[in-house]
């Protein structure tokens, strides 16, 4: 008797223990199974972020060094345009802008126009659009150059406030290191800010930097 009633409490808890038809008994397993698709797809989308924010750097690099301006300009934001800072300091009331339509119209033109200031004798940097793409903005070979996204590897005696002026934006810098016969100090980068536009990243800032006096 007592081992019937032994039995009987035995195939009780059994029972008990046993999943509904239905609803599955959560475990490790199966919430690792819940999880990781979501998480896959997150990294999924940083990663073809980052791979398409290197493609569209290494693009536009291309064409500064081909001096392929009017491939340059399709790079350039439909409705914000772009701005071009010499320095790692930028300042949105004197950098120099240009909607798509105005680089478009004046980059095949000699037309000359103030960029900014340059560092230690404070006089006026005047260049054409092309002039100043080929002798400023490309001034060494980028396209060998260290790469970063979102990080600033570079850095001097200039005040670097890209975050700031475009938070939340996404940007590229582009570093040549120095060389030692200088001390490393002659080091230049070029920094770009992308934005996203109708599924595609274009351009609305280029930004050089290097050692300022």
């Amino acid at each position: 008797m007592k081992r019937l009633l032994i039995s009987m409490l035995v195939l009780g808890l059994v029972v008990a223990c046993k999943k509904e038809p239905g609803k599955p008994v959560p475990n490790e397993i199966d919430t690792i199974a819940r999880i990781n698709p979501d998480s896959a797809k997150v990294v999924k989308n940083d990663t073809l972020k980052m791979a398409g924010l290197k493609k569209t750097n290494d693009e536009v690099l291309q064409t500064l060094k081909a001096k392929d301006y009017k491939t340059f300009a399709t790079f350039i934001h439909p409705e914000k345009g772009i701005s071009f800072s010499m320095y790692a300091f930028v300042d949105p009331k004197k950098d120099k802008h240009f909607s798509k339509a105005e680089f478009e119209k004046y980059q095949p033109t000699k037309t000359l126009f103030t960029w900014g200031e340059m560092d230690g004798s404070g006089d006026p940097y005047k260049a054409t659009i092309n002039d100043y793409l080929g002798k400023w903005v490309f001034s060494g070979d980028f396209t060998t150059s260290q790469y970063s996204q979102s990080k600033f590897i570079a850095g001097g005696n200039s005040l670097n406030n890209l975050e700031k002026i475009y938070p939340h934006k996404d940007f590229t810098e582009n570093y040549i290191k120095g060389t030692e016969k200088t001390s490393e100090m002659d080091w230049k980068t070029l920094r770009f800010v992308f934005e996203e536009f109708q599924g595609k990243y274009y351009l609305i800032a280029v930004v050089n930097d290097q050692w300022t006096i």
